[in-house]
């Protein structure tokens, strides 16, 4: 997700800390990008009361889907079928995964939603969306579908003396 917003060098905040305050109150949605040096990340400076608009919406949103998708199995069947719109990679994804995930992803949600975090969803999202590339990619798919056993014969068990 694109962030627009007004910008300023980090440095502006630093040495013109009130000018910089000022464009972020001048913005049209609070919202000040300070941009760091080199390969440092950029920074969002908001309002609080920004900020909790922006939880307060998140969180009604989340409550709203969740609530859909354990009102009926129309809804979940529904869900399953659009979510290639929000994620075209699940079409790699067999038909069976891309409903786990839809499952998952709003167990995810609500459990994220209710400690404001949202790094469960980033992260889940991310391991499906790995989980797709390989299913796009026949050689890696065979490569970690195959019996490695067979490549290094049998692993010991943990702890477990060898002869």
């Amino acid at each position: 997700m694109a962030i627009t917003a007004s910008a300023i060098n980090f440095s502006e905040l630093s040495n013109k800390p009130a000018d910089s305050v000022r464009k972020l109150q001048e913005s049209p949605n609070q919202t000040l990008l300070v941009h760091r040096r080199g390969d440092e990340e950029d920074l969002v400076l908001t309002t609080a009361g920004r900020a909790e608009e922006v939880r307060e919406v998140i969180s009604t949103t989340t409550t709203l889907f969740v609530a859909l998708m354990q009102h009926s199995a129309e809804v979940r069947r529904l869900v399953t079928e659009v979510v290639p719109q929000a994620f075209p990679w699940v079409r790699f994804l067999p038909r069976e995964d891309v409903q786990a995930f839809v499952v998952e992803l709003v167990d995810t949600l609500e459990a994220a939603n209710s400690l404001g975090a949202p790094a469960p969803v980033v992260n889940l999202i991310g391991q499906w969306r790995r989980t797709a590339e390989v299913h796009a990619d026949p050689r890696l798919a065979e490569i970690l579908g195959r019996n490695h056993e067979e490549d290094f014969g049998e692993v010991p068990r943990p702890g477990a003396t060898t002869e």
